[in-house]
């Protein structure tokens, strides 16, 4: 749902406050219940926060010298506001509970008919209006929805009032005085959202939860150094900080490029993604050998090869910690093999691999490159004699790629 699809959700609120204001003015006339004109009153304040909401959704996203970032808090700011609306029609409803005389209204049932109107169709609406809210991530859509829900419980008020006025009863103070409670808990709802966002509050931790699990699973990350997020208006802005396996500069500005639009393609409202990134030398190292038997030869092939040797060391002396031997997956696929090993490897988090094969101008290549996985190419036919001069620190032949 796009800004002008939000716009029209402002102008159908604005139109629903008017026919309700036209309806409760009508019973109001009709009845001269002090009840019905209190809630066409509170129309009247509904129908200047549809005003507010929209003018807010027209300039929220607007860009300028004085707001170069924008002026997304707007909608906050309307949020608030309609915050202090909603305490407002509280302390109406409160004080006409309290503190007017009794009034002998002229009933009818007409007249309950509409009231019972102006409570459902507000009702229906806050339920479309709250649901596209939420959908588009919209305060103030929101909030108004919300609203709504309070006006729905001052027009039951109402219904209450006019009902026992039609039996002989006068039960309408103490229905206000019950709805009361309800209407300022919505207001500091509203009020409490709108300034976890003005005073930059963070974002959820279920949110940066999933983006620092996005981030992670990234095979060219080391590790998520911080990572901060706010809300603003509707929108969510992240900044990270984060560790690398690769050294060149256009490397790591291509990942950085590559996690920003992940992020965006998978966590909602996303305006604003700012990586830091730094290499950073890992504590252990995962080296990947594609055997062609458990004798630990080499395979000739790496695509085909039927098994894979996965060794971890530990970076600072090169000590192994750990080895194991693991079926090649993808060794039956007929086509993108290597492609798909390459993947798999990558995904693993393998920092360098050695083969037999020349990968150069391949897919595989790419693959590797593009995730900084270092490819070396062995002058030795097994696992052991490569693996003995590597920790040797003796350079291989056909270094680094």
């Amino acid at each position: 749902m796009n800004d002008t699809s939000i716009q029209r959700w402002g102008w159908a609120s604005i139109g629903i406050n008017i026919l309700l204001g036209l309806l409760n003015l009508i019973v109001s006339i009709a009845s001269g219940s002090l009840a019905v004109t209190a809630e066409m009153i509170h129309n009247l304040v509904d129908l200047a926060a549809s005003v507010a909401v929209l003018i807010g959704l027209k300039i929220s996203a607007r860009h300028s010298k004085a707001f170069p970032y924008g002026l997304y808090k707007v909608e906050n700011v309307v949020s608030i506001g309609m915050a202090g609306l909603v305490f407002l029609t509280g302390y109406e409803i409160a004080h006409e509970a309290l503190f007017t005389t009794a009034h002998i209204a002229t009933v009818n049932l007409w007249m309950l008919i509409g009231v019972m109107v102006s409570a459902i169709l507000p009702l229906t609406f806050s339920y479309f209006e709250l649901r596209a809210g939420k959908k588009v991530n919209s305060p103030s859509l929101t909030a108004e929805a919300l609203e709504y829900r309070t006006h729905v419980l001052s027009s039951g008020v109402v219904f209450a009032a006019l009902l026992g006025q039609f039996f002989g009863l006068h039960l309408d103070r103490w229905a206000a005085l019950f709805v009361v409670f309800f209407t300022l808990k919505t207001g500091w709802k509203l009020l409490r959202d709108g300034m976890r966002v003005i005073l930059d509050a963070s974002l959820d931790t279920s949110t940066l939860s999933q983006v620092r699990e996005i981030i992670q699973n990234d095979p060219a990350v080391v590790q998520v150094k911080t990572l901060m997020g706010r809300n603003s208006g509707r929108y969510r802005f992240l900044e990270t900080e984060v560790g690398l396996r690769v050294n060149g500069l256009e490397k790591a500005h291509a990942i950085s490029q590559r996690l920003e639009q992940m992020i965006k393609d998978k966590v909602p409202h996303v305006e604003r993604v700012l990586i830091h990134y730094e290499p950073v030398a890992p504590s252990h190292l995962l080296y990947a050998f594609p055997l062609a038997a458990t004798d630990g030869r080499l395979s000739e092939h790496f695509g085909k090869a039927p098994l894979m040797a996965l060794i971890t060391l530990r970076s600072a002396d090169k000590t192994i910690e750990k080895r194991e031997m693991i079926t090649n997956p993808y060794r039956e696929e007929e086509k993108a093999k290597g492609i798909r090993v390459a993947e798999w490897l990558v995904s693993q988090k393998v920092d360098r691999i050695f083969l037999k094969e020349n990968l150069r101008g391949k897919g595989p290549e790419y693959v590797f490159a593009n995730a900084g996985v270092e490819i070396v190419t062995s002058e030795f036919d097994t696992l052991d004699m490569t693996l003995d001069k590597e920790l040797r620190g003796h350079s291989l032949k056909g270094a680094k790629e």
